[in-house]
């Protein structure tokens, strides 16, 4: 676990449920966000996410649980007695007001003086990278520029915690990615707790210091962008986080004790499941993610699984190809391959025979008693 989650909690989520007309929206939900640190909310549309972002932001109040901010309990209180601020997809900057002003509502609000204000404003503007622009009407700026402009006027204010809810899907793939640099780079200067909603799984693993896994209304699985990725707990969590190949199979054990998932129509694959279903009879499936597997034009002799097939497909994608195999059963094995060096002509060709190996510990075994 990352130093930041190591931190004293700044905000507690204790057993929040949310329904609406009888539809669990939330369900049960534990979540504690650590001080400074940077929390991303990933999973599909409908899972929930959102409706925890708006009860943690108090627009939305639990059916039950309770929710803490800096030891404080505010699961009744109203949002606008909360140090808590939300920046939206839709940033709904004021149009009749200049970037100064846009910047400046919620302090003047707050009948700060306005000595103070124009200090405060003058450095979110620069570190929005728009210094000496407080003059510009909000149409004029750009999309990276409204996004930056809503960050800053909520950062203003001084909040213990910042929402975020999917404040990049409008823009483009190119703008979006310089975005999050520039984000994640102004949290950790103003140290503040961020909390941010996304369906984006790349977004969520490029950014934050631990992710939080949503799937019909619970949380699946917390932890480091490497831990969701590289250790799933769940079938959901694999599969939403990355691709993976699914070979379903039964468990058996050899002499020497290592577990044997048989898949039919293809052999046995060595697996390293969880200690709970190490034993013979028990069904499940390997998961393998695409880039853990290596092709090969002859069948290898270090490599402890192996499966033949052909090449029914290939696209080219930069900086890496991946390949569609057609195995013995029926099924695909998808095989991303790094493209490391300048090839004028492809190694591997649609309909070679070719061989596909990878270690045991590079892949996953889901039982299927667990996933009941």
């Amino acid at each position: 676990m990352p130093n930041s989650a190591k931190k004293a909690a700044v905000l507690e989520v204790i057993g929040v449920t949310k329904q609406f007309r009888g539809k669990i929206a939330v369900d049960c939900v534990d979540l504690q966000v650590a001080n400074g640190e940077f929390l991303s909310i990933l999973g599909p549309s409908g899972c929930g996410k959102t409706t925890l972002l708006r009860l943690i932001g108090g627009l939305e109040k639990p059916d039950r649980g309770r929710l803490v901010l800096n030891g404080q309990d505010i699961t009744n209180l109203s949002a606008h007695k909360r140090n808590v601020h939300t920046v939206f997809q839709r940033y709904a900057l004021f149009p009749h007001m200049n970037v100064f002003d846009n910047v400046a509502f919620g302090l003047r609000c707050k009948k700060i003086h306005e000595n103070e204000t124009r200090s405060r404003v003058e450095e979110m503007l620069e570190l929005a990278n728009l210094k000496g622009q407080g003059h510009r009407a909000i149409h004029t700026l750009s999309g990276g520029e409204q996004q930056r402009i809503a960050l800053v006027r909520a950062l203003v204010n001084l909040p213990k915690l910042l929402l975020l809810d999917e404040p990049l899907g409008a823009l483009d793939l190119k703008l979006r990615l310089q975005l999050q640099q520039e984000l994640v780079a102004i949290q950790k200067r103003v140290k503040t707790t961020f909390v941010f909603v996304t369906h984006d799984q790349q977004e969520a693993l490029n950014m934050s210091d631990r992710v939080a896994v949503m799937n019909q209304a619970k949380v699946e699985q917390i932890g480091t962008p490497n831990e969701i990725y590289e250790f799933p707990k769940t079938l959901f969590a694999a599969s939403f986080v990355g691709g993976i190949n699914r070979l379903d199979g039964v468990l058996r054990i050899d002499e020497g004790g290592r577990c044997i998932c048989e898949v039919e129509g293809l052999g046995g694959f060595f697996v390293e499941p969880p200690t709970e279903y190490r034993q013979a009879g028990v069904k499940g499936l390997i998961c393998l993610r695409p880039e853990k597997v290596t092709l090969f034009s002859r069948r290898p002799s270090t490599i402890e699984n192996v499966v033949e097939g052909t090449i029914r497909s290939q696209s080219y994608l930069g900086t890496h190809t991946q390949f569609e195999v057609l195995i013995k059963n029926g099924g695909v094995i998808s095989v991303f391959q790094q493209n490391t060096q300048k090839l004028a002509k492809k190694v591997f060709q649609v309909n070679d025979k070719v061989f596909m190996g990878w270690q045991a510990s590079l892949s996953h075994f889901f039982s299927y008693q667990a996933l009941k």
